[in-house]
């Protein structure tokens, strides 16, 4: 089958959202090198011009925990966020506790006294600070917990991704009845492959990493550890018969860049590669049998149950 696959390292700054493409062609992959995003629903279109069948994937929640979901009265995640387009008060992230409710979740503005997850998950009504995140999101035997999709403060956290993403795009496409479908909340992956319209899916790259057997030796912001990490992202390419195009394997070679945004494309590229891997059944499209996960919570494609 002729297929596109794309992964987008999303941000809230539009100069750190970086997207990496490669096309399907005959029994491998042909792979561009990381461009910036742009407009969100260009992007998509451009995605779609060829009519092939495309899977994209976003570093950033598509899903909100169980004990929040337990307390909405929508069916599931997609009909909730397809009802969130122009709801300005939503995606309005709160300054204190006094404001913070089911419609009005994103938490907190800056540094106050008084700010914790506990607090914010008691203002939210959850059991405690755990219940802010979804099953997906918990530590697992490979990796460290990721961030609670509605905390928007410091260096972990995703919640000013999720309101960009959902907010300018995801939520204005559903409600027009873009052709999109939200893996898994629509199905398993390989089902939502149909040409002309665009199969989503979350791929978390610190998990990606752990998916493809690579190890950072350091801080993916240092150009010199993704330096070292050429020669083992290239064996990953071999391995999963993607060819990088020139400019792709410059980039590569270069450590992806000395500038701030090389952590981002780097990010992207091993996005791809590990939504490549699922597409091409070298990783199972797993989707936990949990009710939770498969109507609110989402997953991460390619992750295996945490214990």
């Amino acid at each position: 089958m002729r297929l596109i696959a794309a992964h987008a390292d999303w941000s809230m700054a539009p100069g750190k959202r970086w997207a990496a493409l490669a096309r399907r062609e005959g029994a491998g992959w042909r792979m561009q090198p990381p461009r910036l995003v742009g407009e969100p629903h260009d992007f998509a279109t451009a995605l779609l011009a060829e009519g092939l069948p495309t899977a994209l994937g976003l570093d950033l929640p598509l899903g909100v925990p169980r004990h929040y979901a337990a307390q909405r009265p929508e069916a599931g995640f997609v009909e909730f966020l397809r009802a969130r387009a122009g709801d300005a008060r939503f995606f309005t992230v709160n300054e204190t506790l006094a404001t913070i409710g089911l419609d009005a979740p994103f938490y907190p503005q800056r540094g106050v006294k008084g700010m914790t997850r506990a607090a914010h998950a008691a203002a939210l009504g959850l059991p405690d600070a755990d219940a802010l995140h979804r099953w997906c999101d918990r530590a697992t035997p490979t990796r460290p917990a990721g961030a609670p999709p509605f905390w928007t403060l410091g260096a972990n956290q995703s919640g000013k991704a999720a309101i960009t993403a959902w907010r300018d795009w995801l939520a204005p496409a559903l409600a027009a009845g873009a052709p999109l479908d939200l893996w898994p909340f629509h199905g398993a992956l390989h089902g939502l492959l149909r040409a002309g319209r665009l199969a989503v899916a979350e791929v978390y790259p610190a998990e990606a990493l752990r998916q493809l057997g690579l190890r950072l030796a350091g801080s993916k912001r240092d150009q010199a550890a993704r330096l070292a990490l050429a020669g083992p992202l290239r064996a990953v390419q071999d391995e999963l018969r993607v060819a990088p195009s020139a400019e792709a394997l410059a980039a590569i070679k270069d450590g992806f860049g000395a500038d701030a945004a090389g952590e981002d494309r780097l990010d992207c590229t091993l996005g791809l590669l590990a939504l490549i891997a699922v597409l091409d059944g070298r990783r199972a499209d797993t989707i936990p049998e949990d009710d939770m996960v498969r109507r609110w919570e989402g997953w991460v494609l390619g992750q295996a149950s945490p214990a």
